[in-house]
């Protein structure tokens, strides 16, 4: 009975959490995922059915024993009995280990599915879609809906195929002992669910407030314990606000706590009484007619028994359609994010880049960023709906060609574009109009383990993970020996430093590469560059967060690792870039200037200006030069 309350009080209130409607084609989907594991789903409803089976039989024979012992019968009847209860208690542990077993594997194995479709299809997702998905919200749909999901298969087909022959054997068997107080019994059922039914409204509304709550705490925190948050509020931040605002949800989650836990106890106070009352009512009219002789005492005692067995599966069933709508729904949310289709595809007939210097080529591209309909979900968003705008139209017919070993630098305002260009070349976002070509190909037939071995990318922020700086490196080329990392590592001006680290390689870069200084953290993502050997390298701002002289260092090994190469190279400092081969000045989208640091000093109006801006009379000075 206690169990039966309890499971009375889960899916009335889980029942509240979501009921979108669900079609044909979601079922269809979801017997995808069981397909691999049929075997063991049949085994699991055959071992399911002969625990039903056991758990009905325990009571019949109980009542038989009560009634041999009334009849006075022979020794060995009751023996008999009591040994073959003995026998069905083994065997419903056997095979509860096995139903366990079984419910786990496939519970587990389609957990392993589904997390691994999910996690390789958002990693063919565009940087756009990550630049608008909370992170949270993408990792909840990984382990809450995916583990919801999963209920399905273990808790809901076990629950309800066990529940179904329990309850059919239950009630055919107090029938057959009396209908009259079966019919009472079933009558009293409603009295039994009524209460979840009322009360687990109450508790969701409970639940939802508490979970908002959590939230909203968890995020507060991820945001304030990393270590650029910890940098911030212990600069700007008022110790004493930031607590009292913490202090009071987390106030507010504990009175709800409490609430709560009285809404439990009352609600399974009720359920323990009205199971008690039914058992008063069965031993009260059976006992009176097992007295007129028209029961047995024994009889009694097995509809007694039986009763216990015919509440709990009664009210799993009727909350039944609420459990697989919620497993149902956990799908959905899942099959959402299956369901966004990845921008950038590889062609079945990809072909990989030539080999050696290889030439970049922009025909006519133009670009707009995708709207947010294309790219992502409002519930990732966590908003209500989302953005149907398209993106503004970025590049303009932009065309270019940086011949194989060329060096092309990329200038000009904030906004103007050059990200963008960058962007492109890797194939992080395809063109809408135009083409973008490496070494003659377009990238949209060039396979992506071959774009990925001849491009690398040297990104603004320097991100590393919470991994080793050799785990750091090693992303670049796993199969890298320790002498190609300290050579990359020497050719990036950082070796020296490592080995000063107290575990060399083998120190933790920490959370973005926090433990490391920004120059340092901006080296150590040009010496994974140095390592990659690409024959296309991208530096978009590689040397904006290095000092005078470190700049000077690694603009020395930048010159020498990329000699042969053909570079991309964006910097507001225009003094990084002088020696570039061609410069291209980038304004809304569109070249406007294109040629060499002294043509355009001499000729380019544009680059003049942002010259002279960063200059000052030295560049004035050396313009008159030229122009003398």
């Amino acid at each position: 009975m206690e169990t039966a309350a309890w499971n009375a009080l889960y899916t009335s209130v889980y029942a509240q959490q979501d009921s979108r409607p669900f079609d044909r084609e979601t079922m269809r989907r979801i017997g995808g995922f069981a397909v691999p594991h049929r075997g063991l789903i049949v085994w699991f409803v055959l071992v399911s059915v002969v625990l039903a089976a056991a758990t009905v039989a325990t009571p019949l024979l109980a009542g038989r024993v009560v009634t041999a012992i009334t009849e006075q019968a022979a020794v060995q009847v009751v023996v008999t009995l009591a040994a073959v209860i003995a026998l069905i208690a083994l065997l419903e542990a056997g095979f509860g280990l096995g139903q366990r077993w079984l419910s786990a594997r496939i519970g587990e194995g389609l957990i392993l599915d589904l997390r691994t479709k999910v996690y390789d299809h958002v990693q063919t997702m565009p940087v756009a879609f990550f630049s608008r998905t909370r992170t949270g919200a993408l990792v909840s749909r990984l382990n809450n809906d995916v583990i919801g999901a999963q209920r399905a298969f273990s808790d809901t087909l076990s629950g309800v195929v066990s529940n179904l022959v329990t309850l059919i054997l239950a009630l055919v068997a107090m029938i057959s002992l009396s209908w009259q107080i079966t019919l009472i019994a079933v009558l009293l059922l409603p009295i039994f669910i009524l209460p979840a039914r009322i009360l687990g409204a109450r508790l969701a509304r409970l639940e939802r407030e508490t979970a908002a709550h959590n939230a909203a705490m968890s995020t507060r925190m991820t945001e304030r314990f990393s270590a650029a948050g910890a940098t911030l509020i212990k600069l700007f931040g008022r110790p004493d606000e930031e607590s009292a605002e913490f202090a009071v949800r987390a106030r507010r989650v504990r009175d709800i706590g409490v609430r709560t836990a009285m809404l439990q106890q009352i609600f399974f106070i009720a359920l323990t009484l009205v199971s008690a009352l039914a058992l008063a009512l069965v031993y009260g009219l059976g006992g009176v007619y097992a007295i007129e002789g028209t029961l047995e005492a024994g009889t009694v005692v097995a509809l007694a028994l039986l009763l216990t067995r015919l509440y709990a599966p009664l009210t799993a069933l009727a909350n039944t359609r609420v459990e697989v709508m919620s497993a149902i729904v956990s799908f959905q949310r899942v099959f959402e994010v299956l369901d966004i289709k990845p921008l950038i595809q590889q062609s079945p007939e990809a072909t990989s880049l030539p080999e050696g210097p290889l030439s970049v080529e922009f025909d006519q591209v133009h670009f707009a960023y995708p709207s947010a309909e294309k790219i992502s979900l409002a519930s990732l968003e966590e908003v209500a709906t989302l953005d149907p705008r398209d993106g503004d139209q970025v590049l303009h017919g932009i065309s270019f060609r940086a011949a194989p070993g060329e060096t092309i630098a990329l200038v000009g305002a904030s906004g103007a574009g050059k990200s963008t260009i960058a962007s492109l070349i890797p194939r992080l976002f395809d063109p809408d109009q135009g083409a973008v070509r490496i070494g003659g190909v377009d990238l949209r037939e060039v396979s992506a383990a071959s774009l990925r071995q001849s491009v690398g990318m040297v990104t603004q922020d320097g991100h590393l993970f919470h991994e080793t700086i050799r785990a750091n490196l090693t992303l670049a080329r796993p199969d890298a020996t320790d002498d190609d990392l300290w050579e990359a590592l020497a050719q990036a001006h950082l070796a020296h430093i490592i080995a000063e680290l107290p575990h060399g390689l083998d120190t933790i870069a920490g959370e973005r590469g926090y433990r490391l200084s920004g120059g340092e953290r901006q080296r150590l993502t040009i010496a994974r560059v140095l390592l990659a050997q690409p024959q296309v390298v991208i530096l978009d701002e590689a040397t904006a967060h290095l000092d005078s002289s470190s700049e000077a260092e690694v603009q020395a090994a930048l010159a020498q690792a990329l000699s042969g190469r053909t570079a991309v190279i964006i910097a507001h400092r225009l003094a990084t870039i002088r020696s570039a081969d061609r410069i291209l000045v980038i304004d809304r989208g569109k070249i406007i200037e294109s040629g060499t640091h002294t043509e355009l000093l001499h000729t380019g109006t544009r680059y003049q200006q942002l010259y002279h801006r960063q200059f000052g009379p030295t560049a004035e000075s050396e313009t008159q030069t030229l122009h003398a």
